[in-house]
C-alpha cells in the first residue's frame, strides 16, 4: 500500500524517518496485525534515484485469504518513529484512512514458497506455516558483504585501505531475459548470481546489512556511514528488488544486522534510539518476505581477542525488540564465536529465553561439528526451548570452504561438517570462504569457485528431503557400533547411517522385529540409493548391513527401511 503525504526528502529538517511514524493495523476476524511503514521518497526511488517525494509505503503479508480491513495511523512529532505510545505526536496527512480489500489464493505455481511463511515452531527445524512442510537450509555464508555492490546507489567504501565493492561480472551470463534490473540495466551481475545459486539447488544466502567499523566497511542502509538516522531510499529499494528475486527463486534471506567489530556502534550496544530506528526500518522494508531469518550479530559478545562487546542484557533487549515489533515473528538467531571457550559462556546465559529461536554456529574445528551440534540441541531442549542449530561458518577463519581448485574433493567438509551436522539433527549449512584462498569471504564475486561444493551440499539435501522424514528422526549413534559412524533413527521404522570412512555397516535393531530393506546412497555423486552386498536384514538384535555397491573405502550413507 502507498499513501501520499507531506512532501519531504531524506535530508529534510523534519527527519522523515524519525519524526514521522506510519503504522497500519490489518484485521480479519479476531486476527490483528500491526505493520510499520516507511518513507519511500517518490515511490519509484530504485529507478529514479531520487531522495525526495511524498510517498509512504507499507508491505503486508496476510497469511490467509479473505476480506481484510485496514486502518492507518500516520503521526508526526520529535522522534515519534521510536515512540511506543500509539497516541504520541500529532495526526497528519492521511491519518485515519481506512478500508477493506480482498486477499485471494495466488495462482498455482506462483512464487517459490507455496507453503507460506517460514517459521520457528519450538523445535529444531523451520516449518512453513501453510503447508507444514519442513525446511532444511543449504546455502552460502560468503561474501558477508554481499550488498557491497557497485550497482546499488550510494554504495562506497569509506576506508581507502580496503576495496571490496563488487560487480559480480562473472554472473552476468546467469541473468535471464525477464529478470529484474533498475536504472537502464543495472543489477544483472547480482541477479545472475542469485540465479546461479538457486540453479545449484541452494536455498539460503547470508549477508550483513551494516558493517560500519567492521571488516568490509562498505554496507549500510543510511545515506552515509556517519549519519544513523537517515536512510537511503533508492539503495534500499534496490536491495529489495534483489531480495524479492531471491525469494522467487526459493532462497531464504539471512539478515545479519551487525558484526563483532561494530556491535557497540549503535547506542553503545543498547537497544536505544539509533538501534530501534535501524531495526524498525529493516522490519518495515523487508519483513513482508515469507522466508527470512533475523541474525542479531556475527560473533556476538566479548572474547579474548575482542574484550569489548555486548552483554547478556543487551542481547536479550535485541531479541525483545524483534519479538515485539516484527509483525510476522520471523525466526531470530544469534551468530556465535568460533572457539568453544568464548562461545559457551555467552550461550549458557541464553538457553530458554523467549524470542531467541536458535544459533547461527561458527565453529573453528571441523571435527567437532557433530558433537557440538548434539550438545546445543540437548542443552536447549533441557531448557524447555529446543533451538534451531544452523552451521553457518566453519573454520579455520583463514580456510573455511576452500575453492574447488584447491580442494576438489571437499572430503573433510562433506564428512565432518555437512553430514556431521545434519546427522546430529542440525537445521542446515551455509559455507564460509576463508581469507587465504581467493575468491575469499570479502572479495568473492563468483560462486562458481565452489561449484563442486554446492553439488555435494545438494546431494545431502536431496537425501534428507527425499528419503527421510528427518523431522521425526533423532540422533542415535549408539545404535551403530563402529566408532565415528553416525545414525539417525525413527526407531523400528527407518534408520539412516553415515559412514565417513566407508566399510561394513552395523545396526542394532534393539527389540524391533520384522524385515528391513538396505540400500546405499553415494554422498559424493548423489543419485538414487542402490543395493549393496546385503539387500535385507531381519530384527531384532544387531545386524550386519554388509558393504556398499562400490568404493568400500569411501564415505556412504545407508538407508534401512522396514518392509511390511
Amino acid at each position: 500500500m502507498e499513501f501520499e503525504g507531506p512532501p519531504t526528502s531524506e535530508q529534510d529538517d523534519i527527519n522523515p524517518f524519525l519524526d514521522y511514524r506510519l503504522n497500519v493495523t490489518f484485521q480479519k476476524g479476531d486476527r490483528t496485525i500491526l505493520v510499520p511503514g516507511y518513507y519511500a521518497a517518490d515511490g519509484d526511488a530504485s529507478r529514479s534515484g531520487t531522495s525526495a517525494g511524498n510517498v509512504w509505503r507499507v508491505h503486508f503479508l496476510p497469511g490467509e485469504t479473505g476480506t481484510w480491513a485496514y486502518k492507518v495511523s500516520f503521526r508526526t512529532g520529535k522522534d515519534i518513529a521510536i515512540a511506543e505510545d500509539a497516541g504520541a505526536g500529532q495526526p497528519v496527512g492521511f491519518d485515519g484512512q481506512a478500508g477493506t480489500f480482498q486477499v485471494a489464493q495466488p495462482p498455482a505455481g506462483t512464487g517459490a514458497f507455496p507453503g507460506g511463511k517460514l517459521e520457528y515452531r519450538g523445535n529444531r527445524y523451520l516449518q512453513f506455516a501453510g503447508s507444514g512442510d519442513y525446511f532444511l537450509k543449504a546455502g552460502t555464508n560468503s561474501p558477508e558483504n554481499l550488498l557491497a555492490y557497485s550497482d546499488f546507489d550510494g554504495t562506497y567504501n569509506y576506508d581507502t585501505t580496503k576495496n571490496f565493492i563488487k560487480t559480480y561480472e562473472p554472473h552476468t551470463r546467469d541473468w535471464s531475459e525477464g529478470d529484474p534490473t533498475w536504472q537502464n540495466g543495472k543489477g544483472k551481475g547480482l541477479i545472475g548470481a542469485i540465479n546461479y545459486l538457486a540453479g545449484k539447488g541452494m536455498n539460503a544466502v547470508y549477508f550483513i546489512t551494516m558493517n560500519i567499523g567492521g571488516d568490509g566497511r562498505d554496507v549500510w542502509p543510511y545515506i552515509s556511514h556517519e549519519d544513523f538516522t537517515r536512510f537511503d531510499c533508492s539503495k534500499l529499494d534496490q536491495w529489495n528488488i534483489v531480495f524479492t528475486h531471491a525469494q522467487r527463486k526459493g532462497i531464504m534471506l539471512h539478515f545479519v544486522t551487525q558484526e563483532t567489530e561494530n556491535e557497540l556502534l549503535l547506542d553503545d550496544g543498547d537497544t536505544g534510539p539509533t538501534r530501534k530506528l535501524y531495526y524498525r526500518e529493516l522490519i518495515a522494508r523487508f519483513a513482508h518476505h515469507p522466508a527470512i531469518t533475523w541474525n542479531l550479530g556475527e560473533e556476538n559478545g566479548p572474547a579474548d581477542f575482542s574484550p569489548e562487546g555486548q552483554n547478556t542484557a543487551q542481547r536479550k533487549a535485541m531479541v525483545d525488540f524483534f519479538e515485539h515489533h516484527d509483525p510476522y515473528h520471523h525466526p531470530v538467531v544469534i551468530h556465535t564465536h568460533a572457539y568453544v571457550g568464548a562461545r559457551d559462556p555467552i550461550i549458557d546465559s541464553l538457553y530458554g529465553y523467549p524470542g531467541l529461536d536458535g544459533l547461527s554456529l561458527q565453529i573453528d574445528r571441523k571435527k567437532t561439528v557433530h558433537e557440538e551440534t548434539i550438545k546445543y540441541l540437548e542443552r536447549s531442549g533441557q531448557a524447555g526451548r529446543e533451538w534451531l542449530l544452523m552451521m553457518d561458518e566453519i573454520g579455520m577463519y583463514y580456510s573455511g570452504a576452500l575453492p574447488d581448485r584447491v580442494d576438489p574433493g571437499h572430503d573433510t567438509l562433506r564428512k565432518e561438517v555437512l553430514w556431521g551436522h545434519l546427522m546430529a539433527g542440525g537445521a542446515g549449512v551455509e559455507w564460509y570462504f576463508g581469507y587465504k584462498y581467493p575468491p575469499a569471504d570479502l572479495d568473492c564475486e563468483d560462486w562458481r569457485s565452489r561449484d563442486i561444493l554446492w553439488e555435494q551440499t545438494h546431494h545431502a539435501w536431496t537425501f534428507f528431503n527425499e528419503q527421510l522424514p528427518f523431522w521425526e528422526m533423532h540422533n542415535r549413534n549408539d545404535l551403530t557400533p563402529p566408532p565415528g559412524d553416525y545414525c539417525m533413527a525413527k526407531e523400528g521404522e527407518l534408520y539412516a547411517l553415515y559412514l565417513p570412512r566407508g566399510g561394513n555397516a552395523q545396526l542394532d535393531l534393539e527389540g524391533h522385529t520384522g524385515q528391513y530393506e538396505v540400500s546405499w546412497f553415494n554422498p559424493r555423486t548423489g543419485g538414487e540409493p542402490r543395493q549393496g552386498s546385503v539387500p535385507a536384514v531381519k530384527g531384532p538384535g544387531r545386524v550386519q548391513l554388509g558393504s556398499p555397491p562400490a568404493d568400500p573405502g569411501k564415505d556412504w550413507a545407508v538407508l534401512v527401511k522396514r518392509v511390511e
